[in-house]
């Protein structure tokens, strides 16, 4: 039975329903994981959900990553201008990043929801693709001078679907481009299914509570997200930030590299910040260029990582913050041709660092470090021929990166962060998956002990890592940030250790590889990598000795361990904090010690 609807909905309710949309797009979630075919889709998780209201706001992202969903909702508006005729059992696909989406490989499939004749909502389901048709076989062209050179086919808002049915034009021209197009498809059905279960469920929803009563949940959930936000702000000291970063070199084009600049304002007495960019050089002749799309959902990924996570991510919050960019900028609005084929990593990785570690300014207790940045070696779009499978082609990019976490001014940094793009909510791949998906043959991967960047709370290390091909060569391409420049340490602690990448030959001799690599390696040949270091928070010397005792006994395997060897004596436990040395038993398990290898009288 429909509930009866009212000017405010009961709190009680707002919760449930808030709770059921976001059960609504984890479902869509675990449909693209489980039905999609690429290894970079259904092993590393890249791909976010999301819905949005009929008139394009973003509602709802549980679990997406910052880099997709932050700016769903302008996707969706895009398709509303671009449709008038929108319809009930339409599906469109969106990869278009000057009218809204973050970077041509990010497929976006969008569904709009229809009830009772209203569109009440559409459904996101976005995905990095394996391949997308570029003129060279990676999803990240950074040489491209512009989108002719990048080569990707671009979909803004084309339809894809018309009453529940598929149509094959699109679906043709996309075989006919990609290189791996039965992979492909299996992708793009799984992102389309994704999509249609958000349909239902949204549309199962609105029969139980009726579409009045759902219409002023989303204005009330809105609403009260920003009051959340409000709160959260007026929590902070007034101030101005001024932060800057910088991308690597990349020669020729850019032999200093790519300078950032990020200027905060926070005024809690109008509970707004004010993020001005315009400071920013124009755009450049490579695929380094950030959409809008990656500007607004990189930099507000930094400003929530330094707000209450409890203030929920939507346009409700979005309104106390204020953008400010100028088109045709290299972090701004993109002016057409240039390209952002890499908009979603290398520099909008800087700009989430600048924003975070901005907020670090205000004071102890705020901010956060820089975390590890740089799509190097263990993040490479790998292709080649699989002798496994009668030489057919394959391609995808390999997600076995860690990239150390930053500190936090309350913990050490996450060991499997990945990037600051996606802040830890993707997955890694299984070294064996990987080896069973593609020919090719891992020879290494460890942690790097030591690289994170000490602090009163430490960045959490990078790891080594080395494969080859198994029979036919290998083609290993990636654009690695962060071998030049390395997080940024904030309020004293230590920064992060930068990124590598060698090429080594049969007979064990490596040569270092630029930061943006393309090469193809043979049979016995290896490429091995390091990913970066998350940076450090606050002065070492202030580190809990506790925290210090947890990584001695950790070398020293056990307690029971650290008696036999060196004479030390704990007491207590490191679970529940009470780690200690026993400093009296200590000295008599010593004096023991030395009166047993005492010679005798």
């Amino acid at each position: 039975m429909s509930q009866q609807a009212s000017s405010t909905i009961d709190p009680v309710i707002t919760a449930v329903i808030a709770n059921r949309i976001d059960g609504v797009v984890r479902e869509m979630t675990n449909t693209l994981l489980r039905a999609a075919r690429s290894s970079v889709i259904n092993s590393a998780r890249d791909f976010s959900c999301a819905i949005a209201t009929g008139d394009n706001q973003l509602l709802a992202c549980a679990e997406g990553l910052p880099i997709h969903i932050f700016g769903v909702h302008n996707q969706a508006r895009t398709m509303t201008e671009y449709h008038a005729d929108l319809a009930e059992g339409d599906a469109f696909l969106h990869n278009d990043p000057y009218s809204g989406n973050t970077h041509p490989a990010d497929h976006c499939f969008l569904v709009p929801v229809f009830f009772e004749g209203e569109h009440l909502f559409t459904a996101a389901a976005k995905a990095h693709q394996a391949d997308i048709g570029n003129s060279i076989p990676t999803t990240y062209h950074a040489g491209a001078k512009d989108v002719y050179e990048e080569g990707s086919l671009i979909f803004p808002a084309v339809r894809i679907q018309r009453n529940y049915e598929m149509i094959e034009d699109v679906i043709r021209m996309c075989r006919s481009r990609i290189r791996v197009p039965g992979q492909w498809y299996g992708d793009f059905l799984a992102g389309i299914g994704a999509a249609r279960v958000a349909e239902r469920r949204l549309k199962e929803l609105c029969a139980k509570y009726g579409k009045e009563v759902i219409k002023t949940f989303t204005r009330d959930w809105l609403d009260y997200s920003e009051q959340r936000m409000i709160h959260g702000i007026r929590k902070m000291p007034k101030a101005r930030m001024v932060n800057t970063g910088r991308h690597d070199p990349f020669e020729p084009l850019l032999p200093d590299g790519i300078p950032l600049k990020v200027e905060i304002e926070i005024d809690p007495e109008n509970a707004a910040i004010t993020i001005d960019l315009r400071d920013n050089i124009d755009n450049i002749d490579c695929g380094f260029n950030e959409s809008e799309a990656c500007t607004v959902s990189a930099v507000m990924a930094g400003v929530f990582n330094s707000l209450d996570p409890e203030i929920p991510r939507n346009s409700g919050s979005f309104r106390r913050v204020k953008m400010l960019m100028r088109e045709g900028a290299v972090v701004g609005k993109p002016k057409f041709p240039h390209s952002c084929s890499v908009a979603t990593t290398n520099v909008a990785d800087r700009l989430v660092n600048c924003t975070g570690a901005a907020f670090a300014q205000l004071g102890d207790g705020y901010g956060l470090a820089e975390g590890g940045v740089g799509m190097g070696v263990a993040f490479a779009v790998v292709s080649g021929k699989d002798h496994r499978a009668e030489d057919n082609p394959y391609v995808n990019q390999l997600i076995i990166a860690n990239n150390g976490g930053p500190a936090s001014a309350r913990a050490d940094g996450w060991l499997t962060y990945g990037l600051p793009v996606v802040g830890g909510l993707m997955y890694r791949d299984s070294v064996e998956i990987d080896e069973l998906k593609h020919p090719m043959e891992f020879k290494h991967m460890r942690l790097v002990a030591g690289s994170g960047g000490a602090g009163r709370y430490r960045g959490a290390p990078g790891c080594d890592i080395a494969f080859g091909p198994k029979e036919h060569p290998i083609t290993v391409i990636y654009p690695c940030d962060g071998q030049h420049f390395g997080a940024k340490g904030v309020r004293g602690g230590d920064d992060g250790t930068c990124a590598e990448g060698w090429h080594i030959s049969a007979n064990g001799l490596e040569t270092k590889l630029p930061n943006v690599t393309q090469i193809e390696i043979k049979k016995g040949e290896q490429i091995r990598g390091l990913d970066s270091s998350g940076a450090g928070y606050g002065d070492p010397m202030q580190r809990d000795p506790r925290r210090v005792l947890h990584d001695v006994i950790e070398k020293w395997e056990t307690p029971q361990r650290a008696r036999e060897l060196y004479g030390v004596v704990f007491t207590g436990s490191i679970e529940d904090e009470s780690l200690a040395v026993d400093i009296s038993a200590t000295a008599a398990l010593r004096a023991g010690r030395t009166a047993e290898a005492a010679p005798a009288e």
